[in-house]
């Protein structure tokens, strides 16, 4: 998927993830976090800011937010995203901000761009956003983590390797921070009204999402969710996972299309002997999108670690 094409999903699904996410996985971590001091938080694989937008209003007050994502496409939409979704809820939004944030903002590493910041103010909310282009393939820059107390990423797992999950979780430990990841894909999906393909296609989509995706090796997947908490215990962390199943219906039409499109063609790319199979597979499951009776449930996983 093209920086345009992932752009268009990403908005599409925002608020579907949000509908989706634990929020009893949001409040045990923001009780770990500081009240009396600006929370650091890194999100990581960023996209267009939809977890900043999520986790705003929900974590304390004073917010030093650091987004880092390697599509410069989808950092230079934070902003204009974000604006909207500040000034719909009556908040100030400065684009000039340079606030003090306790950290370094200038970007270092090989391939970095130079930082873009903005803030949000409002009655109950002071947070400061910086925005920085940068690969996660290593994790090897110390200056990510320093004085973060929250690290988060949503739906960036199931593309990373487990000797990227066992870096981030040090890194995490090192700087003393929490850990929320949010909307893993799982391995499971389900489809109503059924086709004697599902599974297949299934089976092999599955086995496309353990291909490396360029973050360490070949890609967890669907296990990842589960690797990333052994990760993180194995660091001393106390972890705990809940459910963040997509339940999509005829009204999420296009998400659906988007799905069915997706793992058509992933499934291909593993198996080309089976396109005319997958071909015809994907013909009957958007006509039951068309005609307003297909039902797709997707399982996610949230994780949420902290230190006691």
């Amino acid at each position: 998927m093209d920086d345009a094409a992932l752009s268009g999903w990403l908005r599409l699904r925002e608020q579907r993830d949000w509908r989706a996410r634990s929020g009893g996985l949001t409040q045990a971590i923001v009780a770990t976090l500081p009240h009396d001091r600006p929370v650091g938080v890194l999100d990581l694989a960023s996209g267009a800011g939809s977890n900043l937008r999520y986790l705003a209003e929900r974590l304390p007050m004073h917010q030093r937010w650091l987004l880092i994502d390697r599509s410069a496409t989808l950092v230079s939409e934070v902003e204009s995203r974000t604006m909207a979704w500040a000034e719909a809820r009556g908040y100030a939004v400065n684009l000039s901000a340079r606030q003090e944030m306790g950290f370094s903002s200038e970007a270092s590493a090989e391939g970095t761009r130079a930082a873009q910041e903005f803030s949000i103010a409002g009655p109950h909310l002071d947070c400061h956003v910086e925005m920085r282009v940068q690969d996660l393939g290593a994790l090897d820059e110390p200056s990510l983590f320093a004085g973060r107390h929250l690290v988060t990423a949503s739906a960036l797992f199931d593309l990373v390797s487990e000797a990227w999950l066992r870096r981030l979780a040090s890194c995490c430990r090192t700087a003393g921070a929490s850990a929320l990841f949010t909307i893993t894909y799982d391995g499971r999906f389900t489809c109503d009204p059924a086709e004697s393909e599902d599974e297949r296609v299934r089976t092999l989509m599955n086995r496309h999402q353990g291909r490396d995706k360029g973050l360490g090796g070949p890609a967890e997947g669907p296990g990842a969710a589960a690797c990333a908490a052994r990760c993180f215990t194995d660091e001393g962390y106390r972890v705990t996972m809940e459910g963040s199943d997509w339940v999509l219906g005829p009204g999420d039409a296009a998400m659906q299309q988007t799905l069915i499109d997706g793992w058509a063609e992933a499934a291909f790319a593993v198996s080309p002997g089976d396109a005319q199979r997958i071909a015809l597979w994907r013909v009957r499951r958007l006509a039951h999108v068309d005609a307003g009776i297909s039902h797709l449930v997707v399982g996610h996983q949230d994780v949420a670690a902290w230190r006691e």
